[in-house]
């Protein structure tokens, strides 16, 4: 656990010193200023007032913009320190390999979400300076998804980072599995396979293997219940999961997710050839 904990605070403390880290501070901070400066936390929309506006948008603003920053920022890590012969400095320590592996999972996760997190805690201090309604649920919710987006995209970052050679080669890699994501969404893909008699339970089946669509429509679910939006898609949802078992599949699924994904790249990396 030494050893863990010794290198999550190293690669904490790299990527602190790193110019990407500052752009996505940047990024995520800007996006709750903007919002403000909008007026969103003052205006009323469907019901939905002051914070709870500004949250809803601020998650949907996360869902395009966090997936791409943590595949691409991660997909170097491994790959990188290969291109760089930092693993024969590494190897020559007293250092396991699952303490270095899992050791930059962990610090990396921390570096990440930090951001996402200190910026919606940043709204909710300024509602309750202006004297807002504070919706702890809503808050709640939205930081159990986003830390488990970031955990799947974190998991699946460290395995393309395994399996790739270089950080070119990983990062071609990263933007083609987002890519494929997004096509996923809202069954952009699949309606190709219902025409094909494909059954609409298999074809959302399918759609929520998905992490980019799971979130979503966890993220949808706050403020439309019945999931209009989605169409007859939401009977086949609602009928398989309740309200709170959904939410509960949102949180957990893109947890596991991640953590097979890490898993099977930590596999890869203990038996592959590292230098």
């Amino acid at each position: 656990m030494k050893q863990l904990y010794l290198t999550a605070t190293s690669d904490i403390a790299e990527s602190l010193r790193a110019r990407w880290f500052s752009v996505y501070s940047v990024v995520f901070g800007g996006i709750v200023v903007i919002l403000f400066a909008f007026g969103l936390s003052e205006s009323r929309v469907m019901g939905f007032t002051g914070l709870s506006r500004l949250l809803i948008t601020y998650i949907q603003l996360s869902m395009a913009l966090l997936p791409i920053f943590v595949l691409i920022t991660t997909v170097r890590s491994v790959a990188g320190d290969r291109e760089a012969g930092i693993f024969e400095y590494m190897l020559s320590l007293p250092v396991s390999l699952a303490a270095w592996f899992w050791g930059r999972f962990v610090g990396r996760f921390i570096v990440v979400f930090l951001p996402v997190f200190l910026a919606m805690l940043g709204a909710l201090v300024w509602g309750v300076i202006k004297g807002s309604e504070i919706p702890w649920t809503l808050f709640v919710y939205y930081t159990g998804l986003l830390m488990a987006l970031v955990w799947c995209f974190l998991g699946i970052g460290m395995l393309i980072s395994t399996l790739a050679r270089s950080s070119d080669v990983a990062q071609a890699a990263a933007f083609i599995v987002w890519l494929t994501l997004l096509l996923f969404l809202d069954l952009i893909l699949l309606g190709i396979l219902i025409q094909e008699n494909l059954p609409p339970e298999s074809a959302v089946a399918i759609a929520l293997a998905n992490p980019l669509q799971v979130f979503r429509t966890a993220t949808m679910m706050l403020f439309d219940p019945q999931l209009v939006l989605l169409g007859p898609t939401a009977y086949i949802i609602l009928d398989n999961f309740s309200q709170s078992g959904y939410i509960f599949y949102a949180v957990c699924y893109p947890v596991l997710f991640g953590s097979v994904c890490a898993g099977l790249g930590y596999l890869h990396f203990k038996r592959s050839d590292l230098p």
